[in-house]
């Protein structure tokens, strides 16, 4: 399916507009339109672009969609879907910033922030869940065989626990923890 490039502006418009949370959360938005509801791209290309995305400096909702975009329609499309992204918080947060100050104490913008706060978490846990189904567990090759030593892609399994000790155990940059992951891709994958 082919879509015009105002299409793809307001397909990011709209992720933009309801991505609260970040770029994880617009990543969840972006799997869905461009690969479920769109097919312009598939899973696994999807989740490659996020891996990239996410290991190059800047905010990754915006470094995502000026990837897709432009692998979809070039520079053009990088700078249309980028634009749609990013336009919905430049307005937000003007608004907001006129505002806020005046409206943080209302129990009405209260529960909003004490319910945003979940529902971004689980936003968050959906698309780890995914990449991780994606990245680490091999399916496919289970399904054929079941055969459970199958089931997973087990360099992709070691980076990922090395990963997460490192983290979670030390006080290294988590951007040193990516670029050290990337490494051992490139040796180990």
């Amino acid at each position: 399916m082919t879509i015009t490039l105002f299409h793809l502006f307001c397909i990011f418009l709209y992720i933009g507009f309801f991505a609260v949370g970040g770029g994880l959360v617009a990543a969840s938005f972006m799997q869905n339109a461009l690969v479920n509801q769109y097919g312009l791209i598939t899973a696994e290309k999807f989740y490659s672009m996020l891996a990239i995305s996410e290991s190059t400096p800047g905010p990754i909702g915006i470094n995502i969609a000026t990837y897709i975009g432009t692998e979809l329609y070039g520079v053009p499309g990088g700078i249309v879907a980028t634009a749609g992204e990013i336009l919905p918080s430049i307005v937000v947060i003007i608004l907001i910033a006129k505002f806020f100050s005046r409206m943080q104490e209302q129990p009405v913008m209260k529960s909003v922030f004490q319910t945003l706060r979940p529902v971004t978490s689980g936003m968050v846990l959906s698309v780890f869940v995914q990449v991780f189904v994606m990245s680490v567990l091999n399916l496919n090759a289970f399904k054929a065989d079941h055969n459970l030593l199958r089931l997973f892609n087990w360099p992709a399994l070691l980076i990922f626990g090395l990963s997460c000790a490192v983290l979670f155990r030390t006080k290294i940059h988590p951007a040193a923890v990516v670029l050290l992951g990337a490494v051992m891709g490139v040796l180990l994958l």
